[in-house]
């Protein structure tokens, strides 16, 4: 059995728990805090241009981030909604368990995203990949099959970024190396994304 990655978090000194929670979000807020004016720009007009253009939002991540991906698909159908506007299109690539373990169980793991954007994806959407490694191989080959139909691609990591950051359109690195921070920072980011939608299909 491989062995966990989450040896690879940088923890917190304090023997207490307040004192953990004080350095923790101490740490989750220097993080967002270092992210650049520009890198959130870009990110963001890649997905409202694709939207505007009447293209549908894709979400993709594994463990942590597949929760984060489906509470997204919530946030950004539902919570968009507005008397203006017909309800934004969003599917989380990760919740469709009989699909991803049927593409897992005869074509690999590996092809559980890729898969899925050859059946759902269509030109003009945009697909926003999570991952807090930025190499989860499932996460990269859904990278290259998105570019291959025409999908742009929005890149949430953390750690060192990863290769991840080489392929999308628009790469957000969360320069953290704690699986908690950086999966919170992208929960947040895409919850400030969502928020700044609904606002503007509100007026």
């Amino acid at each position: 059995m491989n062995e966990d990655p989450r040896h690879r978090n940088k923890c917190f000194g304090t023997g207490t728990i307040h004192g953990y929670l004080t350095e923790y979000t101490t740490a989750l807020s220097r993080a967002l805090e270092n992210i650049k004016p520009e890198t959130l720009n870009k990110a963001f007009n890649v997905i409202e241009t694709a939207i505007n253009s009447g293209g549908r939002v894709l979400i993709a991540g594994n463990g942590g981030s597949a929760s984060i991906a489906d509470h997204a698909s919530c946030d950004w159908s539902k919570g968009t909604m507005s008397k203006k506007y017909k309800p934004l299109p969003v599917i989380s690539l990760a919740s469709n368990v009989s699909l991803m373990t049927a593409i897992a169980n005869d074509f690999g793991y590996d092809e559980i995203f890729s898969t899925q954007l050859r059946i759902l994806g269509k030109g003009g959407d945009v697909l926003i990949l999570i991952s807090s490694s930025g190499n989860s191989p499932n996460v990269l080959k859904a990278a290259h099959e998105a570019r291959s139909i025409g999908i742009k691609t929005v890149g949430l990591s953390g750690f060192a970024g990863g290769k991840l950051m080489e392929l999308v359109d628009a790469p957000v690195h969360v320069e953290y190396s704690n699986y908690g921070v950086a999966e919170d920072a992208h929960q947040i980011l895409l919850h400030v994304f969502s928020q700044v939608l609904a606002a503007r299909r509100d007026k």
